[in-house]
Order: structure tokens, then C-alpha cells, then sequence
């Protein structure tokens, strides 16, 4: 998938991903610390949630976009985090109207009771709502720039972590598959053996039955025939995918969904294979083959 909004430093091709990953940047800008988190879990297309400060709500749809041109799939959630630093466009306002208010009612009060007049500066600041701090109206464009530069930063540490790991994942199942395949040699080998040791038991029961007469070969060869057609497993070895398989796994762009959709397909023909053998030796070989599908499966769930 290509990177329209941000160009990731060392990211010029795309890589196997895994749809787990954890990147943060915090910076100061233009007298305000901003910090963005992003982290991911597995999911079946983008979902994305954002938690920011309030009077940032502006912000979250710039936030997705940016985040969708280099994440294809996960569940996406960023958080952002906004201090002032720096006073801008901020002042005081005192109501003076309601802090002599208060001062006329204190007095009235100590005079009431004959109390001393000890009223201090001090007092009256302590006093509610006297002081109200007034800021001044934020630049949007200034604050959404600032966050996406922090954002392209946390973003170039999420995705390389995805990508560890997905290249992870990928040795992983390139290994599972070098075994699938070595089990697939022993039942492409033993497949024929099967039935020439079908003949031969068709052949000394039929001569058993017959006194030790011969029997007819022509006979023998029709059920040898039906019996090695259904026993044939060429078609479904062929349709195992393994070359497509590799092929997908050396894609510049996201695979995930493809390698689920072929991962099923491999199933399904190994499931027939395993239906077809009434060897011991191949059903052993066919489980085998059965437990390293379904952990390639699962890895492959974790891929972007």
C-alpha cells in the first residue's frame, strides 16, 4: 500500500507486517509538549479510536486519514497527549465589581459581630471567581501540523515494529511450510506403494479363492484401476499452493487477507488427501501435515 500523506524514513518498500505494534514521539512545539501514542491488536479491517484532549476533537479525522495511508488493517487506537509549556495568548481578568462585593459584605459582617478587621490582600485572592483566566483563540492549522509531525515520528517506530514482526511471522511459517512439504514427499512416495501392495493382496486372495488357479488379470487390473483412482492424491498435492504461497509472502503490499483465503484453500485439499489414504504410514504423515497448516494458520491471522 502506498504512503500518499507520509514518506517513513527507510520505509521505501512495503514489508510483511503483523498487525500488532506499539510506536510514540513526544515533542516541543510552539510552546505546547505534544505527545502521540499509537498501538495495535489483530483485526479483520481498520478500525481506528482516538483519545485526545477535549477542544481536539478537529483533530481525530486528520489522525485517521493519516494513519489509513500506511495501515492497511489492525485495530488502531492513538492517543495524544497536549501540555502548554509556554503562556500564549493567555491573561488574567479580575471582577473587580464582585471583589468589592465581597469586601463590603466581609466588613458588614465583622462589624455585625464586633470581629477585627484583619482582611488582607491575600483574603480576597483566595475568594472564588474573582480571577479568570482567559486564553486567547487556538490556531487549529498550527496545532494539527504539529500533531501530525509528532504523529509521522510514532509512526515510523509502529510500523518498523510491525514489520520485525512480521518478518518474524514470515520465517516462521516459510518453516512450517518447509515441513509440510517434506511429509508431502513420503505420501507422494508411498501413494503408488499402496496400490501395488493392493495388487498383490487382490491377486494371492483371488488365487486363494481359486484353488491356485490364475486369476484373470483383466479383473485384476479393473479393480486395481478403480482402487488407484481413488486413491490418487496427484490433483491435491498440485493444488497445495506452496509456490503461490511463497510467492504472496514475497509481496510489497498487504497480504493478509490473500494468505487466509489460500491457507483454507491448502486445507481443504490436505483434509481430502487425509480422506482418500487407508495407509497408516501416509494418515501419520497427513496429521503432520494437518498441525503445521493450522500453525501457519494462526500466524498468518497476525498479519497485516
Amino acid at each position: 500500500m502506498p504512503f500518499p500523506l507520509f514518506h517513513l524514513k527507510g520505509q521505501d518498500f512495503a514489508m510483511i507486517r503483523s498487525m500488532t505494534g506499539y510506536g510514540r514521539d513526544q515533542q516541543l512545539l510552539h510552546g505546547r509538549s505534544i505527545t502521540v501514542e499509537i498501538r495495535s491488536v489483530n483485526h479483520r479491517y481498520f478500525e481506528f479510536s482516538c483519545r485526545a484532549p477535549r477542544g481536539c476533537a478537529f483533530l481525530e479525522d486528520r489522525l485517521k486519514r493519516a494513519l489509513q495511508s500506511a495501515i492497511s488493517r489492525g485495530k488502531v487506537e492513538v492517543a495524544l497527549t497536549l501540555q502548554t509549556v509556554e503562556s500564549r495568548n493567555t491573561s488574567v481578568a479580575v471582577d473587580h465589581a464582585l471583589a468589592g462585593q465581597y469586601i463590603t459584605a466581609l466588613r458588614a459582617l465583622g462589624e455585625e459581630y464586633a470581629l477585627p478587621d484583619d482582611l488582607t490582600l491575600s483574603t480576597v485572592c483566595r475568594l472564588p471567581d474573582i480571577f479568570t483566566l482567559c486564553r486567547g483563540e487556538e490556531d487549529e492549522e498550527e496545532l494539527a501540523a504539529d500533531v501530525l509531525s509528532v504523529l509521522q515520528k510514532a509512526l515510523e517506530q509502529f510500523v518498523a515494529m510491525r514489520e520485525t514482526e512480521g518478518e518474524r511471522l514470515k520465517a516462521d511459517v516459510l518453516s512450517r511450510l518447509l515441513t509440510m512439504e517434506e511429509h508431502l514427499s513420503f505420501v507422494e512416495e508411498r501413494s503408488p506403494q499402496t496400490v501395488a501392495e493392493y495388487r498383490a493382496r487382490l491377486t494371492a486372495k483371488l488365487t486363494e479363492l481359486l484353488n491356485g488357479a490364475v486369476p484373470d488379470e483383466n479383473r485384476i487390473l479393473t479393480e486395481v484401476g478403480i482402487i488407484a483412482d481413488r486413491l490418487a492424491v496427484d490433483e491435491e498435492t498440485v493444488r497445495l499452493h506452496f509456490a503461490q504461497l511463497r510467492k504472496i509472502l514475497e509481496s510489497t503490499e498487504p497480504v493478509g487477507r490473500k494468505l487466509d483465503f489460500l491457507v483454507q484453500e491448502m486445507n481443504r485439499e490436505t483434509n481430502t488427501i487425509g480422506s482418500k489414504c487407508s495407509d497408516t504410514a501416509i494418515a501419520g504423515h497427513v496429521v503432520e501435515m494437518k498441525s503445521e497448516l493450522e500453525k501457519i494458520r494462526e500466524q498468518i491471522q497476525n498479519i497485516e
